[in-house]
């Protein structure tokens, strides 16, 4: 296979198709969804066979347990791709929403309109539950789509695709509206990165590695967010039962994901007080803890944090702390080494609350609340494609309105300028 002439046809037949979901009725959009997660149910069968060959293939390859387990599909699994669909269905279409009108002295009404972006191309790693909420999120928002999963999960992702195809087809939207990139070979994502005329946007979900290079390399827009360094810092004037439950809830709920708590910083009035019984509880959950010597003081039990500790997302039950003295030096630290993911704030004090608000310059801030909150779903945006920590188009969760974009509109009635 031609790989670069492969990427093209797709690229064009994906432009062509972005036309037809630009001007595809609501009911219509509506109608593909509910398709598409009926035929992914009755298709269970054929997605568990399919999935089978990826995860022998993943044995053989010797992926580990953590990759095998986001690989795997199963009943419930299934079943939960179904349901996504079904959520995105029920909420309020995007496209078309008008804002803002108002009249002109000229006699014009100036408003903006909400519009699709276009042509999404999504690069993601081993789940293939993502091609299903990839392209229900990108047709909900009248966009095309091209997706590019890992190697790992071709199978399962082209028995998605079949699904989807159907689902669309049924509904009389075309099936190039969602093409999941039939190739493995590497090269075709080094294509689809430098195709703005047939691309306008790029998603990548996976390592930082992955999104390093497609950041460095793209020629197309890039939503994205490298690493989630999060961090919650407990404030003087905590509330300490409310500390102990959302520290603890930020790092254990669950590990390897891009929200939960990677440093803990703690305010040096309360450090003697909530470290102990903090400490307690992630021994019983065997987090590692890593202090600096102010933390070391209290905790002896921890290893010595090194400088890269406060910039490592460890994805793993491991937990960086450090004691400040008070808000501007827990803000300095957050300067310096957030990775304008997610932070909170745990204080009853309403003006440390505001100024942490105010200067922490990150996607999600919070106050006392946990980090594992920074997400879609939790949103009400009813699901994301990822999590941007640009500054510019979208930021945060990126759901159905981060894939739409907003032009003026112009309202007359014979105006010219004079």
């Amino acid at each position: 296979m031609d790989v670069k002439q492969y990427m093209q046809s797709v690229g064009q037949r994906a432009r062509a198709a972005s036309r037809d979901m630009a001007r595809a009725k609501t009911a219509a959009k509506n109608a593909a969804l509910l398709n598409i997660a009926a035929a992914i149910e009755s298709d269970q069968a054929a997605l568990l066979a399919a999935n089978a060959k990826d995860l022998a293939q993943g044995r053989l390859d010797g992926l580990d347990a953590a990759l095998l387990d986001r690989l795997e599909l199963n009943p419930e699994r299934i079943a939960g791709m179904a349901e996504g669909l079904r959520q995105i269905a029920a909420l309020p279409d995007p496209v078309g929403e008008i804002s803002d009108l108002n009249y002109r002295p000229s006699g014009i009404q100036v408003g903006k309109m909400r519009v699709p972006l276009g042509v999404i191309g999504i690069i993601y790693e081993s789940r293939p539950n993502v091609t299903a909420d990839a392209a229900g999120l990108c047709l909900k928002s009248g966009n095309a789509a091209i997706l590019r999963g890992g190697s790992e999960a071709v199978h399962s992702n082209q028995a998605i695709a079949a699904a989807i195809h159907s689902g669309l087809a049924e509904a009389g939207l075309p099936i190039d509206a969602v093409q999941v990139v039939e190739t493995t070979d590497r090269a075709a994502v080094g294509e689809l990165i430098t195709m703005p005329e047939f691309v306008d946007v790029i998603v990548p979900r996976g390592g930082k590695g992955l999104i390093e290079r497609i950041a460095r390399d793209a020629r197309v827009p890039v939503i994205k967010h490298l690493h989630g360094v999060c961090h919650v810092f407990i404030d003087g004037d905590a509330d300490l039962d409310k500390a102990v439950a959302i520290a603890f809830n930020a790092k254990t709920h669950r590990y390897g994901v891009c929200n939960a708590m990677e440093t803990l910083l703690v305010d040096s009035e309360v450090a003697s007080i909530v470290l102990p019984p903090l400490a307690q509880k992630y021994a019983e959950k065997g987090v590692e803890l890593r202090g600096c010597p102010r933390t070391r003081e209290i905790l002896p039990e921890a290893r010595v944090a090194t400088e890269a500790d406060w910039d490592e997302e460890y994805l793993a039950p491991i937990l960086a702390i450090r004691v400040v003295d008070g808000l501007d030096q827990a803000l300095e630290h957050l300067h310096r080494h957030s990775s304008g993911h997610t932070e909170s704030i745990v204080t009853e004090d309403y003006s440390k609350a505001r100024r942490f608000l105010a200067e922490v310059d990150s996607s999600s801030v919070m106050v006392n609340a946990s980090t594992r909150f920074a997400d879609g779903f939790e949103y009400g945006l009813g699901a994301e494609i990822g999590i941007s920590t640009d500054k510019i188009h979208v930021r945060g969760p990126v759901g159905l309105e981060g894939l739409t974009s907003q032009k003026y509109i112009v309202l007359g009635d014979g105006q010219i300028r004079v």
